[in-house]
C-alpha cells in the first residue's frame, strides 16, 4: 500500500525562483471529497490516474497508475470540469526534495511548496523563503483549488 506523507507551506518571498526549471503540469478531478479523491494528471508526454484518501491531515493513502496520454487528454476534456493548471520546481535540499508549485489559471497568483516525508514525525530543514505551514487547511489542497480558487477566497477578494 502506497502512503504519502506531506507538509505544504506558503512562500514568502521569490528568492527560490532561478534554482531550478520548472515543468507544466495539468490535471483534473473526477471525485474530490475530503475521503477520497480521484485525479488525472499530464505531465509532458506522461499521464497518470491518482486515488488518495485521508489517513490525517498530514497522511494520505495513494495509489498511482500510467495512463496513456491520449486516454488522459480525453478524461480532463470530458469528465474533469474541476481542473488545476501549474508549474512544478523541484528544488532538492538538505538531503530533502522541495516540490514549488506556482498557479495559473483560476488559481493564478499563489505559490505553495510541499515536503514529503517518511514519517510524520520526521526533522526537516526550513528553507529561508518558507512562509507560514497550510498543512492543516485543506483549503490548500489541489483537490479543493479545482473547486474552489484561491482568489474568491474572501480573505484574498480586494475590498
Amino acid at each position: 500500500m502506497a502512503k504519502e506523507i506531506e507538509r505544504r507551506f506558503k512562500l514568502k518571498d521569490d528568492s527560490w525562483r532561478g534554482l531550478v526549471e520548472g515543468e507544466w503540469l495539468k490535471q483534473g478531478y473526477l471525485s474530490v471529497e475530503r475521503e477520497r479523491t480521484v485525479r488525472v494528471r499530464i505531465k509532458g508526454d506522461d499521464a497518470w490516474l491518482t486515488l488518495k484518501s485521508n489517513i490525517s491531515n498530514v497522511s494520505r493513502h495513494e495509489f498511482e497508475y500510467p495512463i496513456p496520454l491520449q486516454d488522459a487528454e480525453t478524461i480532463l476534456a470530458a469528465m474533469c470540469p474541476m481542473l488545476v493548471e501549474k508549474k512544478r520546481y523541484r528544488i532538492q535540499r538538505d538531503g530533502h526534495l522541495w516540490e514549488v508549485d506556482e498557479f495559473f489559471g483560476q488559481n493564478a497568483g499563489l505559490v505553495l511548496a510541499e515536503i514529503e516525508l517518511n514519517d510524520e514525525s520526521e526533522a526537516y530543514v526550513r528553507p529561508d523563503w518558507l512562509g507560514e505551514e497550510v498543512t492543516e487547511d485543506p483549503r490548500y489542497t489541489n483537490a479543493y483549488l479545482s473547486k474552489q480558487a484561491w482568489p474568491t477566497w474572501p480573505e484574498n477578494r480586494s475590498a
